[in-house]
């Protein structure tokens, strides 16, 4: 058994909810956000047998995609300069995905 920590953009998580279910998955989603950008967040967590995890990992790539986006620079004010506004582009998106070993599973 393995269990599946998928962590998805907003943007993209109701997509890969929905593949996930037509697929015959189950999953738990939690909000979550991340730290570079403080931007939200899913995080999908999925029990699987061993030989079902690529499968599962085709419908997460599939319905995550990476974009481009503009956020502020504020990379100046660490050094005491004053705020720049020119926004800097930044790759948002995609899916970061763990899978761990799962030494007992139960539903109770």
């Amino acid at each position: 058994m393995k269990l599946i920590f998928a962590i998805i953009n907003n943007d993209d998580s109701h997509a890969v909810q929905s593949a996930l279910t037509k697929s015959g998955f189950q999953a738990t989603k939690l909000a979550s956000s991340g730290g570079f950008l403080m931007a939200g967040n899913t995080t999908f967590m999925i029990c699987s047998e061993d030989d079902k995890v690529d499968k599962i990992l085709e419908v997460i790539k599939s319905h995550s995609h990476k974009r481009q986006q503009f956020v502020p620079n504020s990379a100046s004010s660490f050094g005491g300069g004053a705020y720049s506004g020119f926004p800097v582009e930044v790759t948002v998106g995609g899916a970061t995905v763990f899978v761990t070993n799962i030494e007992r599973f139960e539903k109770v």
